[in-house]
């Protein structure tokens, strides 16, 4: 059986018979004024893929979020730009209707070429095992009403992260927690495309709740992460002009740093 997510990011190849695509986005995935962008990127990436036969897997994948994308039909065009030995190139753009909804510039290749060459001198953030984790279903029904994407996900997250939850932010600008998805489907590089922004933005521990919506959003993905609960954590360093940037780290089931991502959003509507 498909898992949901598999389902609800599909894209099927357009009758014109070049690299363009049509995907039914779902209500399921909104958070605010709009589809999540996590889960946009990840229709996006199935397009790409589905362009990129030899190369299948994000390496690195730029986002400029036009304007809030909206349930129902869309298009991802896809135009590849050199496709060379190991790495390809490639741009997309997902439409609904004549507006241009998010447009992308990315890097595919193939993860399991020297999967085994990991060097890295990044550590582990501290999360304490899931039992001792709080969690995303004891989440106040405000958030749930203007974020209804949390049942897609299992999240846990640090008890030391959530007091803005119950009214006393820590002011930290950092939210850990374990993830996956609610049918726990294990992950791919696709899935870690939604993942780098499935968490609430970090704003919250500040009290600022609501919509943060994503302007631009840059993903690398490092490897293939091995099956069972992601460790996703999401950071800011600074809040300015009205705009705050985020970044992420994925650590998967084996302890490796699969992915990493930084965006500049919107303060919280």
């Amino acid at each position: 059986m498909s898992s949901v997510f598999d389902t609800q990011t599909a894209v099927n190849p357009a009758d014109r018979g070049d690299h363009t695509y049509s995907a039914q986005l779902e209500g399921g995935w909104m958070v605010g004024g709009g589809l999540n962008g996590g889960y946009l990127l990840a229709v996006i990436g199935n397009a790409l893929k589905a362009s990129l036969p030899t190369k299948p897997d994000p390496l690195s994948i730029s986002a400029y979020y036009l304007s809030a994308t909206t349930e129902g039909p869309a298009q991802v065009d896809v135009k590849v730009l050199r496709e060379g030995g190991s790495v390809a190139t490639a741009a997309a753009d997902l439409k609904q209707g004549d507006d241009t909804r998010i447009t992308v510039l990315a890097t595919y290749g193939d993860l399991d070429r020297e999967a085994e060459d990991v060097r890295t001198t990044a550590v582990p953030f501290d999360l304490p095992p899931r039992e001792q984790c709080v969690s995303n279903s004891m989440a106040p029904e405000s958030l749930r009403k203007i974020a209804p994407l949390m049942e897609r996900f299992e999240m846990l997250f640090h008890p030391d992260d959530i007091g803005w939850a119950v009214g006393e932010p820590n002011n930290s600008g950092e939210l850990r927690a374990w993830f996956r998805l609610e049918d726990g489907r294990e992950p791919d590089p696709i899935e870690l495309l939604l993942v780098v922004d499935a968490l609430p933005p970090v704003m919250f521990t500040y009290g600022q709740l609501g919509w943060a919506p994503t302007l631009e959003l840059t993903a690398h993905v490092r490897a293939k992460p091995a099956p069972g609960w992601l460790r996703v954590r999401h950071a800011t360093r600074n809040i300015a002009g009205g705009m705050f940037e985020e970044d992420c780290e994925v650590w998967d089931s084996a302890g490796r740093l699969v992915a990493q991502a930084r965006q500049l959003a919107r303060l919280p509507r």
